[in-house]
């Protein structure tokens, strides 16, 4: 195959053959296009909507095509974003890479659009090369300019202002993103979020040999940092051990803000963040500590923004099996942590964090994403 036609399968739609209704348990789904292919370009892939229900996803609207149109990864990175910024109640941005995201933050203080947008990018400005954003609210002329500086495969936001559509289109300005897609989505407003909230779609894994596995979406009990509560432990040789330091109240915000992050981070995962932004992303590793040191080094290597990682807060998908991946962020310099709590060795954490002055606070739940 020659060099150029290596080069085409990423632009080129593979058709495949693919109905334009279905039925699915009992639901009835609706052909939304032909996707520039699957996961990988020699698999073709089609994107279904419901045809009743309240859509946010399956109701994107494209206002640029780009080249080629959405590959299977754009939806889903889309689809993680939307699972993260649902619970942002101020605007937000999600940086977006093989459906994990390489940085997320929110607006503090009067920062203007732009400068969250560069905050989320920057977290992993390496990783953030070729990646899908995603806000929760309008986007301006001048976040439109910033995202034309770097290469982004798609934006995708509630609206875009006719100003920022220019931008996107300015190709004598920005020669080298002419391939961007941009997607206007409706409000995240109603999409489910806590537990209470109550839903009827289900989550559904197909097996090579075509057998199913059909699960209820992920929903949070944690509605509010008074949802998080300070870490103890009740040990039958040692008696009872309660955490040493609570969060103030701006680690509270910043732990709250990383556990919702991490519920669409491959497992296993962390969040290190600060100030309303992820300093760091450690996802998919098979142990605790590892994802742990994966996210440390990323953040002491990769980071390029203001912040550092002394004062951070980190969440953890799980709870800790042993207190080294503890020690390995306390060592570091992270003061607060969020974790689900019920390991056996919880004592043994509480005391890590303890002899360190840590805040620690569980969550009462896990997040694990094996997306």
């Amino acid at each position: 195959m020659a060099n150029d036609d290596l080069k085409a399968m990423y632009r080129t739609k593979n058709l495949g053959e693919f109905p334009d209704s279905m039925e699915v348990l009992g639901r009835s789904y609706e052909k939304v296009e032909d996707l520039r292919y699957g996961t990988n370009p020699h698999q073709p892939a089609a994107f279904y909507r419901p045809k009743d229900g309240s859509l946010v996803l399956g109701a994107y609207e494209m206002l640029k095509t780009g080249k080629g149109g959405l590959s299977q990864t754009n939806v889903e990175d889309m689809h993680h974003a939307v699972g993260i910024l649902k619970y942002m109640q101020r605007p937000a941005c999600a940086v977006m890479k093989h459906c994990n995201p390489s940085g997320v933050a929110i607006k503090t203080g009067d920062q203007d659009l732009k400068t969250v947008y560069q905050r989320a990018r920057d977290a992993d400005a390496q990783a953030a090369f070729g990646s899908v954003v995603v806000f929760n609210t309008e986007v301006d002329a001048a976040t439109a300019e910033e995202i034309m500086q770097t290469i982004v495969e798609g934006v995708a936001a509630p609206g875009f202002t006719e100003e920022a559509l220019a931008a996107f289109n300015d190709f004598d300005r920005f020669k080298r993103n002419k391939a961007i897609r941009i997607m206007k989505l409706p409000s995240f407003a109603s999409l489910p979020k806590f537990i209470d909230d109550g839903t009827d779609v289900r989550e559904m894994k197909v097996f090579d040999d075509g057998s199913i596995v059909l699960a209820v979406p992920y929903l949070s009990r944690v509605k509010s940092t008074a949802d998080l509560a300070p870490a103890y432990n009740e040990h039958k040789k040692h008696g009872r051990i309660d955490i040493g330091r609570v969060p103030t109240p701006q680690e509270l915000e910043d732990l709250l803000f990383a556990w919702y992050i991490n519920i669409h981070v491959r497992s296993n995962g962390v969040v290190i963040a600060k100030n309303g932004q992820t300093l760091a992303v450690g996802t998919g590793e098979q142990d605790r500590v590892g994802a742990v040191s994966q996210a440390i080094i990323k953040a002491k290597q990769k980071y390029q923004g203001d912040e550092d990682i002394q004062g951070s807060v980190m969440a953890s998908d799980g709870f800790f099996p042993f207190r080294d991946a503890v020690d390995a962020a306390t060592s570091e310099g992270v003061t607060a942590i969020v974790q689900p709590g019920g390991s056996i060795n919880d004592y043994d954490t509480i005391a890590a964090c303890n002899e360190s002055n840590t805040a620690m606070v569980f969550s009462m739940e896990r997040c694990f994403s094996h997306h």
